[in-house]
């Protein structure tokens, strides 16, 4: 169980640094197009689409890396009012419900994605993008949050066993911002 949590957490460490580089390519595009517009007064025509394509695919695969490092926002009322054991379980059940809805998200968006390759869809815009590219990210991301969940819950189990030696424990605190 531990080399899978371990897996798991290394395949959204995987999606966090992914997600980082794509963040970096939309920004040295949409630089080359302020550059571009300033500089010589013409446009790359593709910053807006690409850097739209690339804002949808980090988002999806920062996902599950932000679930790791306890980025996303809670609602901790009810945990603050548990401790020990107690608020472990309950924590394990939002974490079910959580991969049970990303498992319905990875099948909403791997249909989208399934239609464009089908259909063979393409962008309207100037590039005619095949949009089955971008969209394949969806899925991908929306699978990688629901074994990020399936993590958590793994090592919810595992805290409950009080067996956590070797596995990378994010505790929740009170403080805001973290």
């Amino acid at each position: 169980m531990k080399a899978l949590i371990n897996a798991i957490d290394k395949i959204s460490g995987f999606g966090g640094w992914t997600a980082g580089v794509m963040m970096i390519m939309a920004l040295v595009i949409v630089c080359a197009e302020i550059v571009t517009r300033s500089v010589f007064g013409k446009t790359t025509y593709i910053s807006d689409e690409y850097s739209g394509y690339l804002m949808a695919m980090l988002t999806f695969f920062g996902l599950a890396y932000t679930l790791r490092e306890r980025g996303h926002i809670r609602m901790m009322f009810l945990l603050h009012f548990l401790k020990g054991r107690a608020r472990i379980r309950c924590n394990m059940i939002c974490l079910f419900v959580g991969f049970l809805f990303c498992l319905g998200l990875f099948v909403f968006t791997g249909e989208f994605f399934w239609d464009s390759v089908v259909n063979q869809t393409q962008s309207m815009q100037i590039t005619e993008t095949y949009l089955a590219i971008p969209q394949v990210f969806l899925p991908i991301g929306s699978l990688m949050m629901a074994l990020q969940f399936l993590g958590e819950f793994l090592k919810g189990l595992a805290m409950l066993r009080q067996d956590t030696e070797g596995l990378r424990i994010q505790e929740e605190t009170d403080e805001l911002g973290r």
